[in-house]
């Protein structure tokens, strides 16, 4: 059974999983500026390298972090349901609703830019 207190942590960890997403877009595009700038300057191979590198692993992170971001919605979207069935009414309802759409928004954007 669905209880609001469910509801709040589905609903925070959406909202940490977005920030997440964020955050390492902006690392990415960090990254991927400090690594062209040190080909601009002809730096060591190793340190090239090792910058590629970290740029990688950035960058493998963003799938992840998508891969968990729908997990979540998925388990939210269940969540709100029960919630819904039940007759339960209130402002964490109204919260979850409204992260709902946002992070469904967020997938929708997402998916235009990979087309």
């Amino acid at each position: 059974m669905a209880t609001i207190r469910n509801l709040k942590i589905k609903t925070s960890t959406c909202k940490r999983i977005v920030k997440e997403l964020h955050s390492y877009e902006k690392e990415v595009e960090r990254e991927a500026a400090k690594t062209s700038e040190m080909k601009d300057k002809g730096a060591d191979p190793y340190d090239l390298k090792q910058q590629e590198n970290v740029l990688a692993e950035s960058r493998m992170m963003i799938p992840d972090c998508h891969k968990r971001l729908e997990a979540a919605l998925a388990d939210l979207k269940a969540t709100l349901v029960e919630m819904e069935e039940s007759g339960e009414k209130g402002s964490e309802v109204d919260d979850a609703q409204t992260t709902l759409s946002e992070v469904e928004q967020l997938f929708g954007k997402g998916d235009d830019d990979d087309a």
